[in-house]
């Protein structure tokens, strides 16, 4: 039996100052560490030499590192680990990524330390958003499982996780090769298992499994050996999540067990779909209100309220959500000035505001409407051109421009259509102005 020596502390790699190691693999280790002169942690994935050499695995092992660093600077969404640097040239191959402090999935896949079905609904859902990401810019990423799904928090009130680890990915390339052999037998799919093409549709399926083993603290298919388990994967059912656990509702075990689906024909045909019956099940069984901080559920409540939204699904708001900010400003305060640089656009969640230009007003702003957008959808205009007051304490959900072209098309074209429908009213009460 091989064993590793144990590797010491490298004082840099690269530019980078390192503090400690935070994991170990089988083919890398990953330190925490700094850029000169900053304090930002970011986390550094070093491939171990022996490995990549190693005669029997080591091709596979170096595709797979370098499949990773090929996605720098790709993976822009906030339920995904950012890549933002990848050395793979001399002797030390290293890819630069962002840190997410606190550990994985996997301490929650335990009976004593199961999620509230509540957070694994959350969870899933916001898993589902980041891998439809992924899948619209040609990554499907094949080994989901806890192990490589980040808990940076988890409160009663919601959780953040980022996915990690897209090694094994296949990218959507012109020279697209489907490597076998890697991934976790016991989250793999019936297609997988058997080698044969596969499509975002796998990840779906391993997202069930990881589904079913956060209600359930067990995974659908057990067995002594990989053997005996992809047996099981191919050819019977699992047992529903209530059956083991009698407070999750039927709902889930259909979710769960479309999601799993042996058949592709069965399964979720689209990222759009799960999230959707997700977000129906947590609007009519988690609507109440929470004590302190404003709830993602009660963001969407609110924003459900509003006409900008009227033509957004509960998934596509909530898309929003991790690029927005709920801010309040007190009367006569200005919430956007005339000449600023644009970085949001705003819609007003209460109160009344007025645009103005040199002092003169254009017009009132009510509830449910939006402003500063014109720089978010034109290329030509990037600053403010006018200044939006407050006219009595406002409330005012601000969107980061980049934000739409990090959500879905779908989701977009709502905003467009939104705008649009914003834009003819301005022109229509502005030429009753001018005629009367």
């Amino acid at each position: 039996m091989r064993t590793q020596a144990k590797i010491p502390l490298p004082e840099k790699i690269g530019k980078y100052e390192i503090a400690r190691v935070i994991g170990r693999g089988t083919t890398s280790t990953v330190y925490l560490a700094r850029e000169p002169g900053s304090l930002n942690e970011i986390a550094i994935k070093v491939a171990m030499p022996d490995i990549l050499k190693d005669p029997e695995r080591g091709k596979l092992y170096t595709h797979l590192f370098l499949n990773e660093a090929s996605l720098v600077g790709k993976l822009s969404h906030p339920y995904i680990v950012q890549i933002y640097n990848a050395v793979v040239s001399g002797p030390t191959y290293y890819i630069v990524m962002e840190y997410v402090p606190g550990g994985t999935l996997q301490e929650y896949c335990v009976p004593w330390k199961l999620p509230s079905i509540e957070n694994v609904v959350e969870i899933i859902f916001k898993c589902t958003r980041a891998l439809d990401f992924a899948f619209r810019i040609g990554i499907t990423h094949r080994d989901i499982k806890p192990a490589n799904i980040l808990v940076s928090s988890m409160t009663l009130e919601s959780v953040d996780i980022k996915i990690s680890d897209f090694g094994a990915a296949l990218v959507d390339t012109p020279d697209r090769t489907q490597v076998s052999g890697i991934g976790s037998p016991a989250y793999m799919s019936p297609q997988q298992v058997m080698e044969l093409p596969l499509n975002y549709q796998t990840d779906i399926y391993s997202l069930g499994v990881v589904m079913y083993q956060l209600l359930t603290g067990q995974l659908p298919f057990q067995g002594t050996t990989n053997y005996n388990i992809v047996y099981q994967i191919i050819n019977t059912d699992p047992k529903p999540p209530s059956l083991i656990r009698g407070e999750i509702p039927e709902i889930l075990d259909h979710i769960v067990a479309k999601a799993m689906c042996k058949e592709t024909s069965g399964r979720y045909a689209t990222w759009e779909e799960f999230s959707q019956d997700l977000a129906q099940f947590s609007r009519q069984n988690f609507s109440h209100l929470f004590t302190g901080d404003f709830s993602d559920n009660e963001k969407i409540n609110v924003l459900r309220g509003l006409g900008f939204f009227s033509a957004f699904s509960d998934t596509e708001i909530f898309e929003v959500l991790p690029f927005s900010q709920w801010s309040d400003f007190p009367s006569d305060s200005v919430i956007l000035r005339d000449g600023e640089s644009s970085g949001s656009f705003c819609i007003l969640l209460e109160g009344q505001a007025k645009v103005s230009k040199n002092g003169k007003i254009l017009g009132l702003l009510t509830a449910g409407e939006s402003f500063g957008e014109i720089p978010a959808i034109s290329k030509a205009q990037k600053i403010y051109s006018a200044d939006i007051t407050a006219l009595t304490d406002v409330k005012a959900l601000m969107i980061r421009n980049e934000a739409l072209q990090q959500v879905s098309e779908t989701c977009r074209m709502h905003f467009y259509l939104a705008f649009l429908e914003t834009f003819a009213t301005r022109l229509s009460l502005a030429q009753i102005r001018l005629s009367s």
